[in-house]
This record gives C-alpha cells, structure tokens and sequence, in this order.
C-alpha cells in the first residue's frame, strides 16, 4: 500500500482556515467567504469548506468527532485489522500441526 501525499501542506490548510475565520465578517455568509478564499490559495470551494467544518469541530463550534479522535480509530482499526490477519495465521499453524502430529502418530 502506498502512502498519498495531500497536495496542499498542513501550513497552507492552517493558513486558509485561519483566513476564513478572521474575513468572514468582510463577507455578507461563511459561504462567500470559503469561495473567495479559496480561489486566492487555488483549492477548490468544498475543500475549503471540509477543512473549515473540521477546524470548527476540532474548537468545540460544531458536533463532531475531533481530527485526534478520527486518528485514533484510524489506528485502532489498523491494529485490529493487524491482529485478525495474526490470529488467521496462528489458527492455520495450528490447524497444519495438529495434522502433522497426527500424521506422526499413526505411523508405523
């Protein structure tokens, strides 16, 4: 599996986000403001918008779950996902044993 790059680094995203709040009031809806920002940095409306929503739920503005609470349940279902493949493995060990042996056994 490879790793994606995200095309904008996190100073541009903090930098846009940051834009957003302080302007805002310089447009007449949240909406407007997203819009014009996002043209200036050349990312699209909606990706502005994503990064804005979760700036606002990462500060307690908007319900949610917080970025560190997504990345936490990103890696615990790595490890799970981890440890089912190494019980499938121990499970098939043991399953290939357990014939050896009795394989052994009835042996002459």
């Amino acid at each position: 599996m490879t790793k994606r790059t995200p095309p904008y680094s996190p100073e541009v995203r903090e930098r846009a986000v940051r834009m957003v709040f302080e302007h805002r009031d310089e447009y007449t809806s949240q909406y407007e403001a997203i819009r014009s920002i996002a043209a200036k940095i050349g990312c699209s409306g909606e990706t502005l918008r994503h990064w804005v929503r979760q700036a606002e739920r990462d500060q307690g503005l908007r319900p949610g779950p917080r970025s560190t609470d997504q990345e936490r349940v990103k890696a615990l279902e790595r490890e799970v996902r981890e440890l089912r493949q190494a019980n499938e493995i121990l499970r098939q060990a043991s399953a290939y044993f357990a014939r050896a042996e009795l394989d052994r056994r009835f042996k002459p």
